[in-house]
């Protein structure tokens, strides 16, 4: 530990007591996880009884690859570094006869619960509102994220129609011996509060708990980690920055980091502020900017390294002018500085925002990846189709069945299916063997089981078919007219175009299969079905991982999934009131968590940073003035530097709210 400084050593070192460990952008926070670890084995705490927890795999793989390099195999036998998640999945599997579930719980994704959800709606109100379910959807997750049971909701009732809807939704997830993401945090504590030994037996198993990126978690996730470290000992470490909780829309709440102080009276908080990440002046321009927060813990960020360059300001006519300017820049300044396209990123506050710059990479041809894009594999009709081929592959894939069941419609409804699940789970049969099973007929009316037999005999049918056919794509190019999955999206689209944008995403899955079929089969062995499915699940997981290449491109990503990341140059643009701070922001007046979006992203520059807006943007076909972000407004002015190289005006610097924006238009006049 010679390496580390002397508030790292003592974080490290301090194992008696609760500890907060406030980390600032690029102190090397991941490194005092890491360390604490290895000098808890060497204290003599095995390695089985520590765990940490993080939010992304991505994360999770980085902190145990690092532990890796400080401890043998030996030693690091048994150590949990995982997500939260993760974590409350393996509680949940384990613990699953305690809160009445079967073994093999499926795990719904954010599909699969609105899909549910749209069942339950059309079975109360004969139909529903596209709008509406998303809704329904957002307040559950909401509700489970702040520590809200379906009977707490009920027993509010701000919202009776809601929290009925959660109660209906909860009894569907468990008759179908399922549970939703956010589920993994809510019943480990549901568990845990309710099942003493239990409790016990984890804090046994946990006995000393590091939580990395603290300020991102909520309600439940806070309630999670005191019932396992419980109020005696007390064994914890928690690293996390107020400065960078950027997810309250997920319920994050940095006031968790304060609320410590108060559940745990003995807690010890050490400061992480050196950075090693930027130069001077980006940390000064940065602290700067943060001081106009309201603040529990005061820190600020100073650096070893070089003063560095002032921090560019460029300001554009339109956001075509801005991408090709980016772009423009990137390639000159690794022309004349040998520099590689992966020190560059260009960040924003949205997702609509890359199209523009993707456009001029392409035409430019510059090699690009998109941080956090939707994969293929993520698409609604991409995992239809494939869950019609898990099921045809596996009739006990329960996650699959019920994902297609009724998609399209089969008048196969939640009150159904709840009672499907239920007999399945008393039977310990999957939910499709189920439906062939005569006892089911004394669960269910005549018109309901018909259609599940229906349903199940064709599925065994078309599977027999499919593996002796020599071309497969042409028996599920079949299934699929047999089905009407064509008029099924025209149907579930919002527009022609979104209908025929989808079609077209199913047909460039099943080329795609054809291709992987045609590479498997070359060397004259039958590709069967199953291997076929298998090979498709891989490379599902592969291009999810696809974030953890390091190739020579730059990165376009949110601010958000910038987090965590840094580049030798950084690129922010957008900085424009509506856009950052978001609109949203500015009419709920929570400008506060928007400042913090832009700390993180000056935060991720090591070397040089580059702000960038528009005096005009396009909004609904009609282009409109624009206004510069109120953050340029806050920064230092002598350690920024106007790309037209004449600095504002004493007059113009009089009014923050128009100095800006009345000062681009006049650099803007003159080109």
């Amino acid at each position: 530990m010679k390496s580390l400084n002397p508030e790292q050593q003592a974080a490290v070192k301090q194992i008696e007591r609760p500890l907060l460990v406030l980390a600032g952008a690029g102190s090397g926070k991941t490194r005092v996880i890491t360390e604490k670890i290895a000098y808890l084995v060497k204290q003599g705490l095995p390695a089985r009884h520590i765990a940490a927890l993080t939010f992304t795999n991505k994360a999770a793989r980085e902190m145990q690859s690092r532990v890796s390099k400080l401890l043998n195999g030996t030693q690091s036998r048994g150590l949990r570094v995982s997500t939260f998640h993760s974590l409350g999945l393996d509680i949940l599997r384990k613990e699953h006869k305690a809160l009445g579930y079967k073994a093999a719980i499926t795990l719904f994704d954010e599909y699969d619960k609105v899909t549910v959800l749209k069942s339950l709606l059309t079975q109360q109100a004969g139909d529903y509102d596209t709008k509406q379910v998303e809704q329904f959807a957002a307040k559950i997750g909401q509700w489970k994220n702040a520590f809200i049971t379906p009977e707490q909701a009920i027993a509010l009732a701000i919202y009776p129609i809601e929290a009925q809807i959660y109660v209906d939704y909860t009894r569907c997830l468990h008759a179908y011996n399922a549970v939703d993401f956010d589920d993994l945090i809510l019943k480990p504590v549901l568990l845990f509060q309710n099942h003493a030994e239990i409790l016990t037996k984890w804090q046994h198993r946990i006995r000393y708990l590091l939580v990395d990126e603290y300020q991102d978690t909520n309600l439940t996730q806070y309630q999670l980690v005191k019932l396992l470290v419980g109020t005696t000992l007390a064994k914890f470490t928690v690293v996390g920055d107020d400065d960078q909780s950027i997810y309250a829309w997920r319920g994050a709440q940095p006031e968790n980091l304060a609320q410590l102080q108060h559940d745990f009276p003995r807690l010890e908080v050490i400061k992480l502020e050196q950075n090693y990440r930027s130069t001077g002046r980006i940390l000064k321009v940065a602290n700067h900017l943060i001081a106009n927060n309201p603040h529990v813990f005061e820190k600020r960020l100073w650096s070893q390294l070089e003063h560095g360059e002032p921090l560019r300001v460029l300001a554009h006519r339109n956001e075509e002018i801005e991408a090709v300017a980016c772009v423009s820049e990137i390639m000159h300044h690794k022309l004349m500085n040998g520099s590689s396209y992966k020190d560059f990123a260009i960040l924003y506050r949205g997702n609509h925002q890359s199209r523009l710059i993707e456009q001029v990479l392409r035409e430019r041809n510059v090699p690009y990846f998109i941080s956090g894009g939707t994969s293929f594999f993520s698409y609604a009709e991409v995992k239809d189709v494939l869950s019609y081929l898990r099921l045809l592959a596996n009739h006990d894939d329960d996650a699959a069945f019920l994902r297609i069941v009724n998609t399209p419609r089969r008048e196969i409804g939640a009150t159904t299916l709840e009672k499907l699940g239920s007999y399945a789970r008393e039977r310990q049969i999957s939910l499709f063997a189920a439906c062939g099973e005569i006892g089911l007929s004394a669960r269910l009316n005549q018109a309901p089981r018909l259609r599940l037999q229906q349903f199940h005999d064709w599925i065994l049918q078309r599977a027999a078919q499919l593996n002796v056919a020599t071309n497969k794509i042409e028996v599920i190019n079949e299934l699929l007219e047999q089905i009407g999955y064509s008029a099924y999206l025209r149907e579930d689209s919002n527009t022609k175009e979104t209908a025929e944008r989808r079609m077209k995403n199913v047909q460039e899955l099943l080329a795609w299969l054809e291709r992987l079929i045609e590479r498997n089969s070359s060397d004259g062995e039958d590709f069967s079905l199953t291997d076929l499915v298998a090979k498709v699940m891989l490379l599902d997981v592969l291009e999810r991982n696809r974030e953890d290449e390091v190739n020579d491109e730059v990165s376009l990503m949110t601010l958000h999934a910038a987090k965590g990341l840094e580049f030798p140059h950084v690129f922010l643009i957008g900085m424009e009131e509506k856009i950052l701070p978001h609109q949203n922001s500015i009419d709920n007046d929570s400008i506060e968590e928007e400042r913090r979006l832009a700390y993180v992203g000056i935060t991720r520059a090591q070397r040089t940073c580059t702000l960038s807006y528009c005096t005009h943007r396009k909004q609904r076909g009609v282009n409109e003035e624009c206004e510069p972000s109120r953050f340029l407004a806050e920064l230092p002015e002598d350690d920024l530097h106007w790309a037209a190289k004449k600095p504002l005006s004493a007059e113009v610097k009089k009014n923050n709210k128009n100095s800006f924006f009345a000062g681009a238009k006049s650099l803007l006049s003159e080109e």
